[in-house]
């Protein structure tokens, strides 16, 4: 794993690398299966487009949102792309033992060598009850609390090198380094790069401490996006993996032809995510169902400040906001993330933006 495997390298004008972040969100009156062949249709334009990465991200219990497995996810995406880096946007550690991690993007980088990227969250990615049912307690701070110890014991297993004497040091995740050193063995000389993802400082700080890469998710914690990006810049330590600090930032954008048709798929966004705060989660509404819903003033304050900073409009309008955007946060790539009701319209929002950076074409 070198620095080159993390860093991208900006296309057309755009100021830094753009990226993909899919939620594989399930509209009213579709399926999961038709969120997942939107999500390899994504998959196959951000690659033919000079998009740098495509990550998914784990979420549970939400009707609207089918990326509960984002391993099984990216080995379908894996199937139907060539070079295109594909990764977990995040898998949330606490749910998961180390050891199958490593196993499953260990296989995953055995079939697709040199694209995987391991994000790693270390919040529940859904409510406590459901946390409870996945890590089988109620027990969730520790979780939480242990998971630099669990960071440790991951990196261990995809590096294979628990020291002697370890109760692990004879367990090897495989697909991995072990067999390279097994009689006969020829291992890949790559694998996955591990990077952090946060929303708050806690992430930052230590990414910065490990000299990992960081991904900050602005789209839904922008207050703290600066803060978090400085405390990751002032502590960074250089390590093997980075000399220098490499930090993304997840941004909710969405392009149309006519604006109005992005604030409409803005507002049914905006709804689902009203129905989520207040315990209500369910299908990503119609445009036309949000337009016809009778929000209450303390809803209509959530929205006006979660749409605040979703940069949405025309091609134009939209740009703009993204360079404004890097140019504040001095980002190193922005991962982009468009929610819209019909699939297509968010198919389109990334071939504008690409188009509108003069992205590659082929």
């Amino acid at each position: 794993m070198t620095a080159d495997e993390i860093r991208g390298a900006a296309q057309g004008t755009a100021p830094v690398p753009l990226s993909v972040l899919d939620l594989v969100t399930v509209g009213a009156g579709r399926t999961a299966t038709d969120a997942l062949r939107a999500g390899v249709e994504l998959s196959r334009l951000a690659e033919s487009r000079g998009y740098h990465r495509y990550w998914v991200a784990e979420h549970h219990s939400m009707p609207g949102v089918a990326s509960s497995s984002p391993a099984v996810i990216l080995a379908h995406l894996a199937a139907h792309t060539t070079r295109i880096r594909l990764g977990s946007g995040g898998v949330m550690l606490p749910n998961h033992a180390p050891l199958v991690i490593a196993e499953q993007f260990g296989t995953l980088e055995a079939m697709a060598p040199g694209r995987i990227d391991l994000g790693l969250g270390r919040a529940p990615g859904t409510d406590g009850a459901t946390a409870a049912a996945l890590r089988r307690t109620d027990r969730l701070h520790e979780g939480a609390d242990d998971f630099p110890e669990q960071l440790a014991e991951l990196t261990r297993f995809l590096d294979d090198d628990f020291p002697d004497g370890h109760p692990y040091s004879r367990i090897h995740a495989v697909p991995g380094p072990v067999q390279g050193t097994s009689p006969g063995g020829v291992q890949s000389p790559h694998r996955p790069p591990v990077w952090l993802l946060g929303s708050s400082g806690f992430s930052a700080r230590l990414a910065a401490t490990l000299g990992l890469p960081f991904a900050f998710a602005h789209h839904f914690s922008a207050q703290n996006t600066i803060p978090a990006l400085d405390l990751y810049r002032e502590s960074f330590r250089p390590s093997a993996v980075l000399h220098e600090p490499y930090a993304l930032i997840g941004v909710s954008a969405l392009a149309a032809e006519e604006e109005r048709e992005a604030r409409r798929q803005v507002m049914a966004a905006a709804l689902n995510m009203v129905r989520l705060r207040t315990g209500r989660p369910g299908l990503v509404p119609t445009p036309e169902e949000a337009e016809a819903y009778e929000f209450s003033p303390m809803e209509r304050e959530f929205i006006a400040s979660w749409n605040s900073n979703v940069i949405h409009g025309t091609v134009d309008e939209v740009r703009a906001g993204l360079d404004d955007l890097q140019k504040r946060t001095g980002a190193d790539e922005l991962m982009i993330t468009s929610h819209a009701h019909n699939p297509d319209l968010r198919l389109r929002s990334y071939e504008l933006i690409a188009d509108a950076y003069g992205l590659p074409t082929a």
